[in-house]
C-alpha cells in the first residue's frame, strides 16, 4: 500500500482550551486496509484528536485532508458524510429496539407506506453476515445480548454507511479474552475489506496482536509514527512517558516483600458471605500489608470487596476490626471505623462528572462531616493541594471540571478522596482499569508507598500480574469462593495463580503451605 496515499491525513493539529494547549501541532496519518493504533498517557490529547477527526471539537490549526482533499467538518455529521463513524466505549446503542432496527437507525428501506420493516430486517441481516455476524437474528431484541454482541452490532451500524473509517474508542475495556478475539476476527475482516481502522487501547497486548501501525502523543505534541513490528514494547512505553522504565522494573523485580508481624489483624472476617455473592470465607487485613484478590471474570472478588465495605449486607460471618468485635453492614459505618471503598465504576460509583476536581476530593470528607457542616474553605485547599501534588493530577486546576480529565486522573482524583477521609483499610477496586501505562505505574507505585506508611490495602485488578506485582499476600478467587492464599514473592506468577484457579485451589483453601509449594513448582 503506497504511503502517498492515507485516506485521512491530520497535519499541524493545534487545539486549546482556557489554560491548557490540549494539542500542538499533531498530525495522524490513516490507510486504506491498516490499522492503526493511538498510543499516550491519559491526557496526552488522544481523546481530544479523535474528537477533532469526527468534528466535535473545531481546531485552531492545521488541516484534516481526507482523500486527499482538505476538509472542515463543523459536526459529526460532516464527518459522517465523509466516511468517517466511531464506535465508544460505552457502546451507543438503543436497547429497547431490535438488533435489526439498531443497525438500521437512520437508514431504514422507506417504501410508499413509510417503513417496510421486512426489507429493513433483511438489509440489516446482510449487514451483519458481511461482519460474519450472519446467525445473529435482526429481530431480536439488542438487551438480550451481551456486551461484546452489542460492540459488534454498532460496528455493523457504522458499516452500513459504507464507512471509510472506523474508528474504535477503548472498544475492550469490559470484554473477556473470547469475546476480543471474536472482536478482533471482526477488525482483521474490515481491515481486508480497505476500512482504515483507528484503535485506542490501554492494553499492550491487543495493540502488537491487532496494529499495523501506531502514532504516539505525550503531552499533546506528536512523539512519532512508528511500524508496530519495527517497535519494541519496552520502547514503546519510554516513547509515550517520556522516561525510563525505572518504575517499572523496580515494581516487577521487587522481591523483598512486607513481613507480616505476629501482631492482631487490623481487619479479621470468620466465615463472611452472603447467598448468591460469596461464600463463607475467611479473611485478614494486617497493617502495612497490600492483600490483592485475583480470579477470573465472575470470580466473586468485588462482591467480596463490597461485603467487607458494607455495601452489600453479609448473611453469614463475624467481623473484627482491630481485635473488637463489630458489624459493618453499612458503607457509613465501614467509614465511622476507617475503611474506605475505591469502586471498579468509575462512572456510576466514583466521580461526580459535574462537580470540580476540588468537590470530587472534598466530598468523603463532607460526608463524613455531615452536609450541616461544611467544610471551611482553608481545609478545603489543604486537602486538594496535598492529593493534586502527591497524586500528580494533571491539569492542576481545583476548579476544572472533572469530567473534562483523563480517565487516568480522573481515577487519581478518586484515590484522593478516599485518601483524604485517613482510612487504616483501603479497598481498591480496579484502580488501574482503562488508564495508561504511566499513570498504573504512578498509581502502583503510590499504593506501595501507602503499605509503607502502614496502611492495610486489598488489592482488585482482572490483570493477575498487576496483582502480583503488587501484592505481599493474595486470596484467589473463583466461582464466588476463596479456593487457596498465596504468600507472595517472586515464586508466584501468574502462570502459577493460573494453575491453582484451573486445579481449583488444591482442595483446602486454608492449606497455605501445600498452596504455596504448589504454586511455586
Amino acid at each position: 500500500m503506497p504511503e502517498s496515499l492515507p485516506i485521512v491525513e491530520m497535519v499541524g493539529i493545534s487545539i486549546a482550551f482556557p489554560g491548557v494547549k490540549a494539542l500542538d501541532g499533531v498530525g495522524l496519518r490513516l490507510f486504506p486496509g491498516e490499522v492503526h493504533t493511538l498510543m499516550g498517557e491519559n491526557g496526552a490529547g488522544k481523546s481530544t484528536l479523535i474528537k477533532a477527526l469526527t468534528g466535535v471539537y473545531k481546531i485552531d490549526d492545521g488541516e484534516i485532508r481526507i482523500a486527499g482533499e482538505p476538509r472542515r467538518l463543523g459536526g459529526t455529521a460532516d464527518a459522517q458524510h465523509a466516511g468517517i463513524s466511531t464506535v465508544y466505549q460505552e457502546v451507543n446503542l438503543c436497547a429497547n429496539l431490535t438488533i435489526g432496527e439498531n443497525v438500521m437507525l437512520g437508514h431504514e428501506v422507506r417504501g410508499a407506506a413509510g417503513i417496510n420493516w421486512r426489507a429493513t430486517h433483511r438489509a440489516a441481516g446482510a449487514t451483519l453476515a458481511k461482519l460474519g455476524l450472519g446467525h445473529l437474528d435482526p429481530r431480536r431484541p439488542l438487551a438480550t445480548l451481551p456486551l461484546a454482541l452489542q460492540q459488534l452490532v454498532a460496528i455493523s451500524r457504522s458499516m452500513v454507511a459504507e464507512c471509510k473509517v472506523l474508528i474504535l474508542d477503548e472498544p475492550t475495556s469490559s470484554l473477556d479474552a473470547n469475546e476480543v478475539e471474536q472482536l478482533f476476527t471482526v477488525i482483521r475482516g474490515l481491515r481486508d475489506q480497505g476500512v482504515a481502522i483507528l484503535f485506542v487501547s490501554h492494553f499492550l497486548d491487543q495493540v502488537y496482536a491487532i496494529s499495523d501501525r501506531l502514532t504516539v502523543l505525550r503531552n499533546g505534541r506528536f512523539e512519532g509514527e512508528y511500524r508496530t513490528s519495527e517497535l519494541e514494547r519496552a520502547q514503546l512505553i519510554a516513547k509515550m512517558i517520556g522516561k525510563d522504565l525505572a518504575v517499572l522494573k523496580s515494581l516487577d523485580a521487587k522481591e523483598s516483600r512486607r513481613v507480616r508481624t505476629d501482631e492482631a489483624p487490623l481487619y479479621a472476617a470468620t466465615g463472611l458471605g452472603r447467598k448468591g455473592a460469596v461464600e463463607a470465607v475467611d479473611i485478614e487485613l494486617h497493617r502495612g500489608e497490600v492483600v490483592g484478590l485475583a480470579g477470573l471474570l465472575g470470580s466473586g472478588r468485588t462482591e467480596l470487596a463490597r461485603l467487607i465495605y458494607g455495601a452489600d449486607r453479609p448473611d453469614t460471618g463475624e467481623v473484627a476490626v482491630d481485635g473488637e468485635p463489630t458489624e459493618i453492614t453499612t458503607p457509613a459505618k465501614a467509614l465511622a471505623h476507617r475503611i474506605a471503598f475505591s469502586s471498579e465504576n468509575r462512572r456510576d460509583e466514583g466521580i461526580v462528572r459535574d462537580l470540580t476536581v476540588r468537590e470530587n476530593l472534598v466530598l468523603a470528607v463532607q460526608a463524613r462531616r455531615g452536609w450541616a457542616r461544611p467544610l471551611p474553605r482553608r481545609e478545603q485547599d489543604a486537602i486538594v493541594a496535598k492529593y493534586v501534588s502527591a497524586l500528580g493530577v494533571r491539569p492542576a486546576d481545583p476548579e476544572r471540571p472533572v469530567r473534562l480529565l483523563s480517565g487516568g486522573n480522573q481515577q487519581k482524583v478518586l484515590l484522593g478522596r478516599w485518601l483524604a477521609t485517613d482510612p487504616e483499610i483501603l479497598i481498591l477496586d480496579e484502580p488501574t482499569r482503562g488508564i495508561d501505562v504511566g499513570a498504573k505505574a504512578e498509581i502502583q507505585e503510590y499504593v506501595a508507598d501507602l503499605a509503607d506508611d502502614g496502611l492495610a490495602v486489598l488489592f482488585i485488578s482482572s490483570e493477575i500480574e498487576e496483582v502480583v506485582r503488587q501484592s505481599d499476600r493474595i486470596v484467589v478467587l473463583k466461582d464466588h469462593r476463596k479456593i487457596a492464599e498465596l504468600e507472595g514473592g517472586p515464586g508466584v506468577s501468574a502462570e502459577s495463580i493460573v494453575t491453582v484457579i484451573a486445579e481449583d485451589g488444591l482442595g483446602d483453601p486454608s492449606a497455605d503451605t501445600a498452596v504455596r509449594e504448589e504454586a511455586t513448582t
